[in-house]
């Protein structure tokens, strides 16, 4: 390895399991390191050397530290170290964590490799570091950090000493994507305040942290996408409150996390356009509290039970469901909320469709009722049977004429007696059950005839129900004019 550095040469200790596209995360890592002799022996201290210049590079060729199927024993330290070589490590088995706090590096491949854990608080990389297909048993830290191409932890597994994360990023700048395709995280993710500038890819992962957070990354930004898609699964809460997506996020998988106080915790984020299309509903509640979104395209068919809507604004739907988007906003657990009627109504308005923003405003009132007391419910009642709170104004029209009729045929049965035989128009019955009707009499029935009997009861009851009919459509009136 001493003689292979100045040319950069790949040196070989032993067969590797080579990559094989489908196999499981971690799988191409060595499982039986520990057991390699002298022959396949490497001191970690001699790579840390060799990467801090204790040999001179040779013209005409790039050094650099490559090595294939080698046992690591002793621990690779570069702390706060300038490293100007490639660091490249296949196939190998590390038996300690790789320290490389505060580092400024080139770029660092330790691929299918099994290692106790990485730490790398604040290294600065002038390329990329590659940790794909490895066995990590160990937390791999590397909060604020600066990758200038990329983080990869493609099929990559990693299983948390700590107990709560296996992969800590907080603060992290990617100036190209974070790429956890396929990989399988025992413990959380934590991104928070991370900035991937080329965005951020999860297509396949698996994260398994049940009972705490799967993914938090509160304040995150990303340009670009964001990709949960194509298998990926989540056993705990997928958090990202405050987080800035500059792009498309793409939720199309399960996320199972029922023990949390949300499974999906997505409060104050801002995305141009939003896929929640999981493959089943989230077990759990979600939230979009106070979101603003551009698009945001879903499934009736894949809502989640329990969803907090209060406060989030929206520019377009899209989906299957733009009329049963009533049945959307009343899933908030901690019951009525009038925002997202109004936003619903709002966008129903601007999208040309009057019709349905008038049954999300009814349906707002609806629900606003319920949480009135005795006389604010009886009220309302009677506004949504007359004239539907004054959206539906033709039900007064349906209930007139259906009072009209009734007191027609009976007071022509059953006609009531002059006042005034002598002064007294013609009795009409049409006219006179009109008059009962009406607040103001127009026809001059009301006040010549007397009704006799038992029909006094139903002239009294015309009279009542004409007034009740009569307030119910000035009240209405003045949200039907109302502008929207």
């Amino acid at each position: 390895m001493w003689n292979a550095f100045p040319a950069g040469q790949f040196v070989d200790l032993g067969p590797v399991t080579p990559s094989r596209p489908g196999s499981g995360a971690g799988d191409n890592a060595p499982k039986d390191g520990d057991t390699w002799g002298p022959e396949r022996t490497v001191r970690a201290k001699v790579i840390a050397s060799l990467l801090l210049g204790a040999r001179e590079a040779g013209g005409g060729s790039v050094p650099a530290v490559r090595l294939r199927g080698a046992r690591i024993t002793g621990q690779l330290t570069l702390v706060g170290g300038t490293v100007p070589y490639e660091l490249v490590m296949s196939g190998c088995h590390l038996e300690q964590p790789v320290q490389l706090t505060g580092a400024t590096t080139r770029t660092i491949r330790l691929t299918d490799c099994a290692l106790p854990g990485l730490s790398g608080g604040g290294l600065r990389v002038a390329g990329h570091v590659s940790l794909s297909g490895s066995n990590i048993t160990g937390t791999v830290r590397v909060a604020r950090a600066v990758f200038e191409s990329g983080l990869w932890l493609g099929g990559t597994k990693i299983v948390s000493d700590d107990g709560e994360w296996a992969l800590y990023a907080n603060a992290t700048v990617v100036d190209s994507g974070l790429f956890l395709r396929n990989a399988d995280c025992e413990g959380g993710v934590s991104l928070v305040g991370a900035r991937l500038n080329g965005g951020c890819f999860m297509e396949g992962a698996t994260l398994r942290n049940p009972g705490k957070d799967a993914l938090t990354a509160d304040n995150v930004v990303v340009e670009d996408v964001m990709r949960l898609t194509d298998g990926f699964r989540a056993e705990g809460c997928i958090r990202l409150r405050g987080a800035r997506i500059n792009g498309r996020f793409a939720l199309r998988g399960t996320v199972t996390s029922p023990d949390t106080r949300y499974a999906l915790h997505m409060s104050y984020t801002e995305i141009r356009e939003a896929s929640l299309l999981p493959a089943a509903p989230i077990d759990g509640v979600v939230t979009l509290a106070h979101s603003k979104l551009g698009t945001l395209h879903d499934d009736p068919d894949t809502w989640p039970a329990k969803l907090r809507l209060n406060g989030l604004t929206y520019e377009r739907l899209r989906g299957h469901g733009v009329v049963r988007r009533i049945e959307w906003v009343t899933r908030d657990p901690e019951g009525f909320r009038p925002q997202p009627y109004e936003q619903l109504a709002a966008w129903y308005l601007g999208d040309g469709n009057d019709a349905l923003a008038r049954r999300a405003q009814l349906a707002k009132l609806r629900a606003r009722r319920q949480t009135q007391g005795v006389g604010g419910r009886v009220w309302g009642r009677l506004l949504d049977v007359a004239v539907g709170y004054g959206y539906r104004p033709w039900l007064a029209g349906m209930w007139f004429a259906l009072l009209l009729a009734i007191g027609t045929a009976v007071f022509a049965a059953v006609p009531p007696r002059a006042l005034k035989p002598d002064e007294s128009p013609h009795f009409n019955a049409f006219a006179y059950a009109f008059d009962l009707l009406l607040p103001l009499p127009a026809f001059g029935q009301r006040e010549a005839f007397d009704p006799m009997g038992w029909t006094q009861w139903l002239a009294y009851g015309l009279i009542v129900a004409g007034w009740i009919l009569a307030t119910a459509l000035v009240a209405g009136a003045t949200r039907v004019l109302r502008p929207q």
